[in-house]
């Protein structure tokens, strides 16, 4: 594992970030670089669970990137704070959807055996046109999708509101009002934040 730079003093921080708010593109590479040691220890927590650590620094790493792009110091008093959330909420999604996958089955795998002690396959299911079976092979691509969206389509705050609400990733199920204190943003602006990214994913999942 590379040696990361020490993270960088409050004042130094600071200035950083407000020659990032004038646009300077340094600025934003520097914030990212010295802040990637807070990637590398949230991601040692997740080293265990059968993911190499390098793959996830790099999962982690896109989670940085997008708090940097999206930190407000107006809501939140500390960058680090903002995105080891960040960096962490991306790593779990890594993990839960990378879990999912490996639990799908091959369409030619055997599932299981009928009364007579034959193979069953996934394939066999689909063929017979039972309309339960069919209806729970469907549900696994919607719900497949809609993870899928949920990365591609939301800002980092949508999702991160979206997946404490719905309890996606341990299924603690969040209220508004938690959510609200846990961000630092008023129970109103979680309500809209809700709203608009559940409105985004439904017009994009019936594209």
């Amino acid at each position: 594992m590379k040696t990361f730079p020490k993270p960088l003093t409050a004042e130094e921080e600071k200035q950083y970030l407000k020659r990032l708010q004038n646009g300077d593109k340094k600025a934003r590479q520097v914030l990212i670089e010295y802040n990637l040691r807070l990637v590398a220890h949230i991601a040692k927590k997740y080293q265990m669970m059968e993911a190499d650590m390098e793959e996830l620094v790099s999962i982690g790493a896109v989670g940085l990137i997008k708090a940097v792009d999206t930190f407000d110091q107006e809501k939140a008093s500390k960058l680090a704070t903002y995105a080891a959330r960040c960096v962490e909420n991306e790593i779990l999604m890594y993990l839960r959807v990378r879990k999912k996958i490996s639990r799908e089955s091959s369409y030619y795998e055997p599932i299981g055996t009928d009364k007579e002690g034959n193979e069953i396959r996934l394939l066999d299911i689909m063929e017979s046109q039972d309309p339960e079976a069919l209806d729970v092979i469907e549900l696994k691509d919607d719900t497949r999708k809609i993870y899928t969206l949920l990365d591609r389509v939301l800002t980092p705050r949508e999702r991160q509101v979206l997946i404490m609400r719905y309890g996606l990733y341990q299924g603690k199920e969040y209220t508004q009002r938690e959510i609200a204190e846990e961000l630092g943003i008023s129970r109103s602006y979680i309500s809209r934040i809700e709203k608009n990214a559940l409105q985004r994913l439904r017009e994009h999942f019936q594209d």
